[in-house]
């Protein structure tokens, strides 16, 4: 017999008010052991800085070199040898034909060990995953962001856990659980 554990979704909103805030997050994750096999989704508008976010991610976990918005090609995979972590990039942006996904075999690497970073996952409902974290970036102004986290498994709660520790993380803490919010 299986049995099912569900978890409340744990919800948190953070108010970065310039670039910085948006690098000092990214460190923070970064350092979180639970991040090394983690699904994160990052949602937003153009503009809202998913890739910036995800290039300082990358940064702090050591990448050298260049990182690349995967806008035409859907995927930049990345290997951190020093971490001995595989990381896969994506953007669903221009994602349309299902049969993409089997084709380029996006079903291994969601079923492989290592980070997936997925911006525009709505353009791949019915095909991926439940992700851990769900980090979905709001422009303010041009240089601030409201940001909200969902966690919506263990790896994800570890991972809030992880950025709301760290003293540098300019966090505002809104709300833990949204059913508690209710009367």
């Amino acid at each position: 017999m299986r049995i099912e554990v569900s978890h409340p979704l744990i919800v948190k909103s953070l108010l970065w008010p310039d670039e910085t805030a948006t690098q000092r997050f990214a460190a923070a994750l970064a350092s979180a052991p639970a991040l090394r096999n983690a699904f994160v989704e990052l949602q937003g508008e153009l503009g809202s800085g998913k890739t910036t976010l995800v290039r300082y991610l990358l940064r702090a976990l050591g990448l050298p070199g260049r990182v690349k918005s995967p806008t035409y090609a859907v995927v930049e995979p990345y290997e951190l040898t020093d971490l001995q972590l595989n990381v896969w990039h994506f953007d669903f942006y221009r994602f349309s034909d299902p049969r993409e996904w089997e084709d380029a075999g996006f079903r291994d690497i969601f079923a492989s060990k290592g980070l997936k970073l997925a911006e525009w996952p709505q353009k791949a409902v019915g095909f991926l995953p439940r992700a851990d974290l769900i980090i979905e970036l709001e422009a303010v102004s041009e240089a601030s962001r409201q940001v909200g986290l969902t966690a919506q498994t263990a790896v994800g709660l570890a991972l809030l856990q992880a950025v709301s520790r760290d003293p540098s993380a300019p966090a505002l803490p809104v709300s833990q659980d949204p059913a508690e919010q209710q009367p």
